[in-house]
């Protein structure tokens, strides 16, 4: 039996612990918290992910190490992540675990065309750079052979427990009680939407393929929409009618950075939304034989949760 440590216990960690538990397989989740994800048979831990002598302890003997954290407060992520990321890569090194990494778009930066896995990370702005350099890491140790890495990057995430991490699921509890919504950017655009459950299921089947190791992986992910046909799709999954969506660009964003340390650090990615922001997946769909969770279910999961 593999023994699998997932760290982080939010929307991708729950669903990998919750695939890996239904196939019988040994897991442990760990997180600050030690928070219970209400799985059978899943082991949890309290414990400091940035502290590798600590998470190597409260693992034990691990086959692989799934980096499924997200630090919850968005604008401390370069406070955050150095340290945490450093951590997990010599963790999953000590243990002689495949480091599975649940990766983003970020490190690609703006792009004209459909994103595919052949494009370089030439991020400029501080969390695209940032990201860019964890992978980095990663793919160097990979390379030299202290251990087996891999990342799989969706877009922005949809489907069940996303809640405020999804730019779709932010915006739905005002819309489910009839309210106009804002959102970042022009909403006309096409824009791929990756359910979390996808995003298990590929770094799952990722991190078990030998031979899919030492690169990056996009998660299947539906064909683009734009979101204001997001919010409505939502909607519809639940039996509600549409609701206006609004276009939060130039002064109006400005003015919102002033209220919303979020909404400022979102302003330095809101080429992410000006512009068609397309994930190809292709790739992965023929690696491993995954196809996107159907559009109407993670439209029902997202509103519904």
């Amino acid at each position: 039996m593999t023994r699998h440590l997932v760290v982080g216990a939010g929307a991708v960690g729950h669903q990998v612990a919750a695939l890996l538990a239904a196939a019988g397989e040994d897991v442990t989740v760990a997180s600050r918290s030690g928070r219970d994800t209400g799985l059978a048979g899943v082991r949890h831990v309290a414990v400091d992910a940035a502290d590798p002598d600590a998470l190597c302890a409260a693992a034990g003997e691990t086959d692989v190490l799934y980096n499924c954290a997200n630090p919850a407060d968005y604008t401390r992520w370069d406070e955050i992540w150095p340290p945490l990321a450093a951590s997990l890569l010599t963790s999953a090194e000590r243990l002689g675990a495949t480091y599975a990494i649940t990766g983003n778009l970020y490190p690609y930066g703006p792009v004209d065309g459909p994103m595919t896995e052949d494009l370089p990370d030439a991020a400029t702005d501080h969390k695209g750079r940032l990201r860019a350099r964890m992978w980095a890491d990663a793919l160097d140790a990979h390379r030299a052979g202290r251990l087996r890495a891999v990342e799989v990057r969706g877009s922005d995430y949809a489907g069940p427990g996303v809640g405020d991490n999804g730019h779709l699921s932010r915006v739905l509890p005002a819309a489910r009680r009839g309210r106009a919504v804002g959102m970042i950017g022009r909403v006309d655009q096409p824009h791929t939407f990756t359910d979390v459950r996808d995003v298990a299921r590929t770094l799952v089947a990722a991190a078990a393929d030998p031979d899919a190791h030492g690169r990056v992986w996009h998660v299947p992910s539906n064909p683009p929409v734009t979101q204001r046909q997001a919010v409505t799709d939502a909607l519809a999954a639940v039996g509600q009618g549409p609701v206006k969506v609004r276009a939060l660009r130039g002064p109006v964003l400005a003015v919102a950075s002033w209220f919303s340390p979020l909404v400022r650090e979102l302003r330095e990615l809101r080429y992410q939304w000006e512009r068609p922001y397309v994930l190809d997946s292709t790739a992965a769909q023929e690696r491993f034989g995954i196809a996107p969770t159907p559009w109407p279910e993670v439209c029902r999961a997202t509103a519904a949760d």
